[in-house]
């Protein structure tokens, strides 16, 4: 399993969110703020992410970015949401451990927080 993961829940719903793109990318420079892109996927069945690193790359303490394309899930389901992505910005301060960031979506919000 990767160092990163996440997943997606439509509270909205009550379901999963799959087809969701994820982004993940490292800060590599903090002014102005340029960032490098690791890995993407698309949320499973379950809405999850499960390899968002890919195979081989080590996880190393830094900031990191999972934007999620937001607007194209709601497209799909032909659902006018307000907000196109959603972008969370988080430190890995150690990388021995998992880090699992999960997000709650609905078509006018969401929320995040650190997941097991």
């Amino acid at each position: 399993m990767s160092g990163i993961t996440t997943h997606v829940l439509d509270t909205a719903r009550g379901k999963p969110a799959p087809g969701v793109p994820v982004v993940l990318e490292v800060l590599e420079v903090p002014d102005p703020p340029r960032w490098r892109r690791l890995g993407e996927a698309t949320t499973d069945d379950d809405g999850r992410a499960k390899r968002l690193l890919p195979e081989g790359t080590v996880l190393i303490p830094g900031t990191y970015r999972i934007t999620f394309a937001t607007g194209v899930y709601y497209r799909a389901l032909e659902i006018e949401g307000f907000y196109p992505e959603a972008a969370i910005v988080f430190d890995v301060r150690d990388a021995a451990q998992h880090y699992h960031v999960p997000l709650l979506l609905s078509p006018y919000g969401y929320t995040t927080y650190r997941g097991s």
